[in-house]
């Protein structure tokens, strides 16, 4: 871990914990292995996520899951005696990635896998997040591409193709299909602008502050957009949901929203978009591994060398 020079939009609180005493190597260590644990949860919501809208309308079940993270998370700052405070300047910024990062990010998404098998969703998710938030990173000045990126992108693009491609791609996509496909790309394409806008707000707002506020915002314009707009959602107050969806909702809330999303601004902070977003070619390994774990799935040689490329994408992006 380089100290002597700062990455462009580098927070100084990224080195609290080394102006507390703690060796460089332990904080590297610390990142690692949060950035482990944000892989293993994104990792298997996908499945959480197709059960939960089978059920419950999908608007009301983002809001109400988000929107209860950042009460959570507000509440338990103010046990610790700590205020959010926010600078006016950073207020319209700061709603623009909530609706950005949750409410359009997630009502996109989960309407679109309504209509599309988890496979393409995970298809689309892991071969444009990557790409999408280098992209805009480098628009907005904060990274650059270099060629090790880019042979990076297009070694975890093809290992996606050939992990779901086939798998995804099976059978014939009509309309509904395609459009449900449209909506994980624009929900891809929000989360990755969301996420490039964010990290400047970290240079004045702690990760804590930043997915308590995001999540209280978004979560909360989406549920009283479902409650106004979304058939179903009044009826979904009642709680009638099913056991399945409840564990669906718990699981996207607990270790989800309460403690993936807040490890990510974390990491985003200190690594920068660009090595975060690698997590998107992790997440699907992990998926697949614990299909074939516990569920007894086969996979093929030409799925063992997908999983192979993905996992050698990831680790180009996240070598210093």
């Amino acid at each position: 871990m380089i100290l002597r020079k700062a990455p462009a939009g580098f927070s100084p609180a990224g080195l609290s914990l080394v102006a507390r005493g703690t060796a460089p190597d332990t904080v590297l260590a610390r990142q690692r292995a949060m950035f482990a644990f944000l892989c293993f949860v994104w990792g298997t919501t996908w499945l959480a996520m197709k059960v939960g809208v089978t059920s419950v309308p999908p608007g009301f079940f983002a809001g109400a899951r988000y929107g209860v993270a950042g009460i959570v998370l507000l509440c338990w700052r103010w046990t610790r005696g700590q205020r959010v405070s926010v600078p006016a300047w950073a207020w319209p910024r700061l709603l623009l990635v909530s609706v950005l990062m949750v409410a359009l990010n997630q009502v996109t998404q989960l309407y679109g896998l309504r209509y599309v098998p988890a496979g393409l969703a995970t298809v689309i998710s892991s071969a444009l997040t990557p790409v999408s938030l280098i992209g805009f990173s480098a628009m907005m000045g904060q990274e650059r591409f270099t060629r090790r990126r880019l042979g990076a992108l297009a070694l975890g693009a093809v290992g996606t193709v050939m992990l779901f491609g086939q798998k995804a791609l099976a059978g014939r996509l009509g309309w509904p299909e395609l459009a449900g496909a449209g909506g994980v790309i624009v929900g891809c394409l929000s989360y990755s602008m969301g996420s490039v806008l964010a990290r400047p707000l970290m240079r004045t707002l702690t990760p804590g502050e930043m997915a308590a506020l995001s999540n209280s915002i978004g979560g909360f314009l989406l549920f009283g957009a479902s409650l106004a707009f979304e058939p179903g959602s009044g009826a979904a107050l009642a709680g009638h949901w099913g056991w399945p969806a409840f564990c669906a909702w718990l699981y996207l809330l607990l270790p989800g929203s309460l403690g993936a999303t807040l490890i990510y601004f974390f990491l985003v902070r200190d690594w920068g978009v660009g090595r975060t977003g690698s997590y998107a070619f992790i997440c699907p390994v992990v998926g697949v591994v614990f299909a074939v774990l516990l569920f007894g799935e086969k996979v093929d040689v030409g799925e063992v060398i997908g999983m192979s490329l993905m996992l050698g994408s990831a680790a180009l992006v996240l070598r210093r």
